[in-house]
């Protein structure tokens, strides 16, 4: 029986797919990986950012930028083909990919929500679906393909945010994921979800100091999040330390939820 830390955590060797990937939590996700040896594919709708971080990224490990706008179908489809012409499998699917839109209630315009309902929940389920046979071939009966969904503490509880379509989109993933890990599970993938909190993100910075420090010290921990405490996270569920949890939540939000 091998219960070192160095075994059940590892992720050297897997192919990883972040979305998202080119900033904010996705960029630390795929910094995680990477530094863990760890094949990592990025890809954002940004070309060019996605393209300097994978530079930037490849000094440390393997990283490839593969840009694209999932918030279309025909986008989703176009870079499964891709990953599907260079790998024949992928151990970890990371949908990190999001978007957020703020306005008042009575305001709140029809495309804006839209837009998130679009990238947020359609891209998580379409990407995953096209993506199956791949992370399907990775799976074996002692380690699962895994497929981890970036929800939000704010899928979870009711706060002032005025976000609802950003809100709601996320408690769509959080149920999504529960979901997809029942049909998911004759194929040997594992399936969670992350609830993050707030971390300091180009998406929350501009929320205001106001606002983050409200948040803040509104937490059981008194403080935002920082890069360690999702990466932790996000290694666990893709290795075999996780090998017999799916369907699960994982808030990361120093207890922000429990408060209300």
């Amino acid at each position: 029986m091998n219960l070192k830390i160095t075994d059940l955590f590892s992720v050297a060797g897997k192919v990883v797919l972040v979305t998202g990937g080119s900033r904010g939590l996705g960029e630390i996700f795929a910094r995680a990986y990477l530094q863990n040896g760890a094949k990592v594919y990025i890809t954002s709708r940004k070309a060019d950012a996605c393209d300097a971080l994978a530079a930037e990224l490849s000094s440390e490990g393997t990283c490839i930028s593969l840009p694209a706008d999932l918030s279309r179908m025909e986008e989703v489809e176009r870079l499964a083909g891709e990953l599907a012409a260079r790998e024949e499998r992928l151990d970890v699917l990371v949908n990190n990919a999001g978007a957020s839109w703020a306005a008042p209630f009575d305001d709140f315009p029809e495309h804006g929500w839209d837009k998130v309902m679009n990238i947020n929940v359609k891209s998580v389920f379409f990407l995953t679906q096209k993506l199956k046979p791949l992370l399907a071939a990775a799976a074996t009966d002692e380690d699962w393909a895994r497929v981890i969904n970036v929800g939000s503490i704010e899928g979870l509880h009711v706060s002032e945010l005025e976000a609802p379509s950003y809100c709601t989109s996320k408690a769509a993933v959080i149920h999504l994921s529960r979901v997809l890990a029942a049909k998911l599970a004759p194929a040997r993938i594992a399936v969670n979800a992350i609830a993050p909190g707030y971390f300091l993100s180009k998406m929350t910075v501009g929320l205001g100091d106001d606002y983050l420090n409200k948040v803040a010290s509104g937490s059981r921990m008194n403080r935002l999040g920082q890069p360690h405490d999702i990466a932790g996270i996000a290694l666990y569920l893709a290795s075999r330390a996780s090998s017999f949890v799916t369907g699960a939540v994982i808030p990361v939000d120093g207890g922000l939820a429990t408060t209300a």
